[in-house]
């Protein structure tokens, strides 16, 4: 009696063996930069030149790309989105994690019960019971129904620790998914901008290679003249030709990033049909989230990922250690057997009860090493949680050293493109007033084009590293109304 209330006891008391989980603190860094958090950039003329603050009270949106303002942008990434196969493999895999569970919490918090029913001829050879002189019985039909009932008694939290790894799983597959739509929403956002980007540099570059070839055909006519030597004209040839070679490869990277979005939108890339839009369709964000790093582990799917993996790890210890101490499982069944058919359902005449008892005893040193590698399964967990941490830390920190440095760049680049601006402006009224000739005319165009070339680079490099902070803060998915 005093076994059992003892047993009945533990049971009650829901202990578990292995330890506890409990979720990290967040890093104790107050800055992603040496200097500190950034305030701001500065700014530089024309499009995609506002100074952009950082704001470390604001939050990221869930659409955190409707920022740009582009509705071609919003339309994009809401097609992904909707029709990625990455993101339905994604979605399969937590309901299959998700069904993982409930089957082995139905397995294992409940008892099982099973019906059977059975039907055979048999007939008694009653020599063989060591009664030879007993008259042997005709052959005869048994039929038996019978219930079933088991349940393996949970007394040091195996089946509890079990479930709460596989629900860490499920967390686990839920980040993924998360952390999947981040990247995929990023992705399209990055194809988009570079492929307005490269539409406007090769649009730049065909008009630089037609001024350049104005200047080839001037330059031609003077050389036939004997006004410039052979040495210029080779010259400009050669520029030309450099010019020229730029206009394959643009293409080449235009075709593959039309190719890579249309894979991201689900579609193949003969049959996508993608919106022409270019980069004054879109709006630099001029007040951007910037999160503490403090908060940053609760924000990142990837972090909070790895996380799971290690409450996973935690919990396969304690099932470990549970598999070392005894497993009593109660059993019982009840049924009817008879010998006609229809006397099955006259009421039971067969039943059991049983209680089972199994107590490790040797094992060759198999469950103890069996605990020690769950042990180093979980500080290796603890180990890779950090550096996915760290990781994080160094995106958002690479982030904004890359908007800094975009900053100054376009600032530059855009005071460069003012510059020639002016030049251009200049030889024109000149040109108009036969001060230079036509020839120094187009060298001025060639020049402004050259510095308006320069400029779309720096300016898609803003949008781009942009959207590369947002999603490195983890874009917002904890804001969402209807998470998945």
């Amino acid at each position: 009696m005093r076994v059992s209330i003892l047993l009945v006891s533990v049971a009650l008391a829901g202990c578990a063996a292995g330890p506890d989980f409990t979720p990290p603190a967040g890093p104790v860094t107050h800055s992603y930069l040496p200097g500190g958090q950034p305030g701001e950039t500065v700014a530089a003329g024309g499009p995609g030149g506002v100074a952009q603050h950082f704001d470390t009270a604001a939050d990221v949106p869930d659409q955190w790309w409707t920022l740009f303002r582009s509705p071609a942008l919003d339309r994009l990434v809401r097609v992904a989105l909707a029709d990625s196969p990455t993101l339905a493999e994604a979605r399969a895999k937590l309901v299959q994690a998700q069904q993982d569970y409930l089957a082995e919490a139905g397995a294992t918090r409940y008892p099982s019960i099973d019906a059977g029913f059975g039907a055979s001829r048999q007939k008694i050879n009653t020599a063989a019971f060591g009664i030879p002189n007993a008259p042997n019985t005709s052959p005869f039909n048994l039929f038996n129904a019978s219930v079933n009932v088991g349940y393996t008694l949970d007394l040091f939290g195996a089946n509890r620790r079990a479930l709460e790894g596989l629900l860490a799983l499920v967390d686990y597959q839920r980040y993924e998914l998360e952390a999947a739509r981040l990247s995929l929403s990023a992705n399209v956002v990055s194809a988009a901008i570079r492929r307005a980007a490269l539409r406007e540099e090769i649009v730049v570059t065909q008009s630089l290679y037609t001024a350049q070839q104005q200047q080839l055909d001037i330059m031609a006519a003077r050389y036939r003249a004997g006004g410039i030597a052979r040495l210029d004209l080779q010259n400009q040839q050669s520029l030309l030709a450099q010019t020229a070679a730029q206009l394959p490869p643009l293409q080449k990277q235009l075709a593959l990033a039309d190719h890579q979005l249309a894979v991201y939108l689900g579609k193949p890339p003969a049959d996508a049909e993608l919106p022409e839009f270019d980069l004054a369709g879109l709006q630099l964000p001029a007040e951007l989230p910037l999160t503490l790093p403090s908060s940053l582990a609760r924000q990142r799917p990837d972090i909070r990922a790895a996380e799971a993996l290690w409450h996973q790890a935690s919990a396969d210890i304690g099932v470990a250690t549970a598999n070392l101490y005894p497993k009593f499982t109660l059993s019982g069944s009840f049924g009817s057997e008879r010998t006609r058919f229809g006397d099955v359902g006259n009421g039971v005449n067969v039943w059991s009860l049983g209680l089972n008892l199994m107590q490790p005893i040797f094992h060759g040193g198999e469950l103890q090493a069996k605990r020690r590698s769950a042990q180093a399964a979980y500080d290796a967990s603890a180990a890779a949680y950090q550096q996915v941490v760290l990781q994080g830390l160094q995106q958002v920190a690479d982030a904004l050293g890359a908007l800094d440095h975009d900053a100054r760049t376009l600032q530059a680049r855009a005071n460069a493109a003012d510059q020639a601006d002016a030049s251009y402006r200049i030889s024109q009224q000149q040109y108009r007033a036969g001060g230079i000739s036509q020839l120094a005319l187009l060298d001025a165009q060639r020049q402004q084009l050259q510095t308006r070339l320069d400029r779309v680079q720096a300016e898609a490099d803003r949008y781009t590293d942009s959207a590369a902070l947002l999603q490195a803060l983890g874009g917002g998915w904890w804001a969402r109304s209807t998470p998945p």
